[in-house]
């Protein structure tokens, strides 16, 4: 081993050194760096509501900050009146009965998928990751010691992936599949009958499923969310449910969010957030309190106006010649496909990626959004529909005019 690559030379981790920044959060933050300078740049890259968190949350928050009992530690696990609480929302969003051993409250839902696929994989497990997936997920997995395995839908199915498709990715090395509906980056929505088939497919070759529903909430038109081990109950001892208060509450600064497994699993995934962050704040886990035993008008206001983006970004999307975006049927995202429009000349410059072409957006039209890359599907575009109705329709708008110039 040279000096150049040996443990004592080496000054980040080879573990930590192959993890990707978020690429979402990425295009966020160089898009509020340059309307800081002055640009007036509109951002459809991050996924988080612009709607404030509903007052009755925030004044919660408020009293738990005078309490004297929440200004110590409290159990890694989760404080018990909210487990209690996360007991009786999932029974009522979901029709999944659970108790509250269970669960595990985390710093939002990315420390539960992390945690998730920590406690459950070892080295070279493999884990099968529907794609366009989240950017988090085959890092989590990575991070955990395993290896996923992406199966790849496109526009032509809606985003959404079959059980031959998930079976021809199957070896004796594959631990767990993930299963997201809805979906972030595409919106993608399965029927109750194409996730029973997917369940019904794990439980049958003995797999796990780490399913995320964190959009539940989030659906629009005829489409329903389903939950996975509700529907396949046979899949309860191996199934780890990922959820959380941000998007569904406009929360997501508050970092709170939960996992709910076998109680083994979630015991030794406890033992790790115990040495890993101990508890969750405990304002924020009262905050979080407050809008799980609340009712759900808030984000009934919520997606009337997503809805209304939603028709409105499609429409607008598909008016441009080489842009084809199906119609999502869940969360708040367009997933449309520029693969007709690589290669094209657009001011002076002919991008030959995705990546390529949403440099050229931010640079040309001063909007930012995500390159298809993030999301293992090149060729894509992703743009969260959650700001405002005239920022919405001027961004797009500057996209179209943009686009509109491309030529042979």
């Amino acid at each position: 081993m040279s000096a150049a690559t040996s443990p004592s030379e080496r000054r980040v981790s080879a573990r930590i050194g192959a993890i990707s920044e978020s690429a979402t959060l990425a295009v966020d933050a160089k898009a509020k760096a340059l309307k800081a300078a002055g640009r007036p740049v509109i951002g459809f890259g991050a996924g988080e509501p612009d709607f404030p968190t509903p007052g009755y949350i925030v004044d919660a928050a408020v009293e738990a900050c005078r309490n004297p009992k929440y200004h110590r530690y409290t159990p890694a696990g989760g404080l018990p009146e909210l487990k209690a609480a996360i007991v009786e929302k999932t029974l009522r969003d979901s029709g999944y009965e659970v108790d509250a051993s269970q669960i595990l409250v985390t710093n939002g839902g990315k420390q539960a998928i992390y945690e998730a696929f920590a406690a459950i994989l070892d080295p070279g497990d493999e884990v099968i990751v529907p794609a366009p997936y989240w950017t988090t997920y085959p890092e989590s997995i990575r991070l955990a010691g395993g290896v996923p395995v992406e199966v790849v839908a496109d526009e032509t199915t809606g985003y959404r992936v079959s059980v031959e498709q998930l079976e021809a990715a199957r070896t004796e090395r594959t631990k767990v599949v993930l299963f997201v509906s809805p979906s972030n980056p595409t919106g993608a929505v399965y029927s109750e009958a194409d996730a029973k088939a997917i369940g019904e497919w794990a439980v049958e070759h003995g797999l796990w499923v780490l399913t995320d529903e964190i959009y539940e909430h989030l659906v629009y038109g005829t489409a329903k969310f389903t939950s996975l081990p509700a529907l396949v109950p046979a899949l309860r001892e191996k199934c780890i449910v990922v959820n959380g208060v941000a998007k569904t509450y406009a929360m997501t600064g508050w970092r709170v969010g939960w996992l709910i497994g076998p109680k083994d699993v979630v015991k030794a995934a406890t033992n790790l957030q115990s040495h890993a962050t101990s508890n969750v704040s405990n304002v924020a886990q009262i905050a979080a309190l407050a809008a799980v035993s609340g009712n759900l008008d808030a984000v009934a206001e919520m997606r009337t106006a997503f809805d209304r983006r939603r028709q409105t970004i499609v429409r607008m999307l598909n008016e441009i010649d080489g842009v084809l975006c199906p119609e999502p049927e869940g969360a708040f995202y367009a997933y449309p496909s520029v693969k007709a429009l690589l290669g094209k000349e657009i001011r002076g410059k002919r991008p030959a990626t995705s990546v390529e072409l949403a440099a050229l957006i931010l640079d040309e039209a001063e909007v930012a959004v995500v390159p298809g890359e993030a999301f293992g599907t090149p060729g894509y575009l992703r743009l969260s529909y959650a700001l405002g109705d005239e920022d919405l329709v001027e961004g797009v708008s500057r996209i179209q005019k943009l686009l509109g110039e491309a030529k042979d």
